[in-house]
């Protein structure tokens, strides 16, 4: 059996020391963005996704899309331009405005929110959507940001999860409406621990023994691909690893690291996987086979083949995209201080957002609705 390798780590020396300074920036940070995030949902979410949603599904997503779009740039703006981490993608150049679904390896607890630095790039930053654990919909604020955006919440016991994202995925069927779709096939984050345990169940059962990666979890995986197959572009595979050390949320709101993040990205025309669930697990297997050389290879060079596949994000830009979302906060900050109206449009949308989330919420069109009543009474 292979040692597991720890290409990065979650230990050891930062990029730059965390001192008060650098706690205060990211006291400072997150305020911008628990508040920012806050205002977008409670002022938009429910005329969004709510209100335009009970005449237009399609419609409703592209108000969605747009607005926190605006919001999720704001992530790329710190990492990039504040933090100054290099983001280096690798690997194939892939075309803008594809609907795709994402495979990547987990690595540590900030891995997804890197996604977002290539689908801004790409112009599809609102319209990604995740497979995440249910424990991150009880987050406060952020889960009913998850719950607008349409993210698929799993328990990550199939008998439970089947229905819940077969439902999910019927929805997200059609064509007109853009989609990123990312999925974590290893189901949790990367450690020495867990590796071992895969190394072992992989030699019980004649699977590849991998060190940089979990064997992946297939049917997931499979239940994707096979509902969205026909409205699909392609499928990315995307291997992310750190320079040296491993990043937790709080190194990115304070900028102590990662000083570096590598993405390698693979576009894979969906036509070329098997359409069979044995014959696609079969390639997620192998694609993560090749995700673990990938990996052993960057561990010895420090970087992916065929790097500067994206070019810089423009900072102008991601200024003036800054300037619109505190300026939208602080005007409707200022005006739920001096509105009683404002005052009760806030109690309310929070409570919605509170009990949507909670009880998983969500309208259906009301012209789908008659149009369904219609269609049975003529059967009938």
């Amino acid at each position: 059996m292979e040692d597991c390798q720890a290409f990065s780590t979650t230990t050891g020396l930062k990029r730059v020391p965390l001192t008060p300074l650098r706690v205060f920036r990211g006291v400072i940070c997150l305020v911008i963005l628990l508040s920012t995030a806050f205002t977008f949902l409670v002022y938009f979410g429910p005329l969004a996704a709510v209100m335009l949603r009970l005449l237009s599904i399609h419609h409703s997503r592209k108000v969605v899309y747009f607005l926190f779009g605006l919001w999720l740039s704001l992530w790329p703006f710190l990492f990039e331009k504040i933090n100054k981490t290099k983001v280096i993608f690798s690997g194939e150049t892939v075309p803008a405005r594809e609907r795709v679904l994402l495979i990547a390896n987990h690595r540590t607890e900030v891995d997804w929110m890197y996604l977002w630095n290539l689908a801004l790039r790409k112009g599809c930053l609102g319209c990604i959507r995740y497979v995440l654990k249910s424990s991150l919909m009880k987050l406060p604020v952020f889960g009913w940001g998850f719950h607008i955006l349409e993210f698929i919440s799993v328990e990550r016991k199939w008998e439970i999860d089947e229905p819940v994202m077969r439902q999910m995925l019927s929805t997200f069927t059609s064509p007109q409406d853009p989609l990123w779709l990312a999925v974590f096939p290893e189901g949790t984050d990367f450690t020495e621990e867990k590796c071992k345990r895969s190394q072992k169940f992989a030699v019980e059962n004649g699977l590849p023994v991998l060190k940089n990666v979990l064997l992946p979890k297939t049917r997931g995986f499979y239940a994707c691909l096979e509902i969205l197959r026909g409205s699909l572009d392609a499928v990315y595979d995307m291997t992310i690893a750190y320079q040296y050390r491993c990043p937790s949320f709080l190194d990115n709101a304070c900028g102590v690291d990662p000083a570096e993040v590598h993405i390698h990205v693979r576009r894979i025309p969906v036509d070329e996987i098997p359409v069979s669930e044995g014959g696609a697990s079969a390639w997620l297997i192998d694609t993560f086979r090749y995700k673990d050389q990938l990996l052993s290879e960057f561990n010895a060079k420090g970087h992916f083949p065929n790097q500067g596949t994206e070019g810089e994000l423009s900072t102008v830009k991601c200024l003036v995209n800054f300037a619109i979302v505190v300026t939208l906060t602080g005007v409707f900050t200022v005006l739920t201080f001096f509105s009683f109206w404002f005052k009760l449009y806030l109690a309310l949308a929070c409570a919605y957002l509170a009990s949507a989330t909670y009880f998983n919420i969500r309208p259906f069109p009301v012209l789908d609705y008659v149009k369904a009543m219609l269609c049975k009474k003529k059967i009938a």
